[in-house]
């Protein structure tokens, strides 16, 4: 299996990537010469690690018959000072919402994305250290 995308220059920093048949605008901001249009590249990256960990955990939890009502994903990184600015850490939130949710079912759907299923996550530790938590937002038990 192999996989591609397809991106364009559209002028100025202006990118359009053609990935999985989907058009994903990327540009910079006014200050470094873009027009803000379009997502930045290296913050894809962290809505890769989210969307990623995200399908396998709500995946997981279905097969578990775990009914959640909501699931948000936050990933912050801390970026290097010097060129080329990298990101060094990556710290991933996951919040949950629901009736009656058991913790030890979250942790261990979590748990299973992060060392097992969640190639983008793979990747990423290989690079630099991961962490995570999980978080039951108000209105769940």
């Amino acid at each position: 299996m192999k996989h591609s995308v397809e991106t364009s220059w559209k002028g100025k920093m202006l990118f359009d990537a053609i990935v999985s048949g989907h058009h994903v605008i990327m540009d910079a901001n006014q200050a470094s010469g873009g027009e803000d249009k379009g997502s930045r590249p290296k913050e894809l990256m962290l809505a890769s690690l989210a969307g990623c960990t995200g399908m396998d955990v709500v995946s997981i939890l279905k097969k578990m018959r775990v009914e959640i009502e909501g699931l948000n994903i936050r990933v912050s990184a801390d970026v290097t000072e010097e060129h080329p600015k990298h990101y060094e850490k990556l710290h991933i939130v996951y919040e949950f919402s629901g009736h009656d949710l058991d913790l030890e079912q979250l942790k261990k759907a979590v748990h299973l994305s992060q060392e097992k299923y969640c190639g983008v996550s793979y990747m990423y530790k290989k690079a630099m250290e991961v962490t995570y938590e999980i978080q039951l937002n108000p209105s769940a038990k």
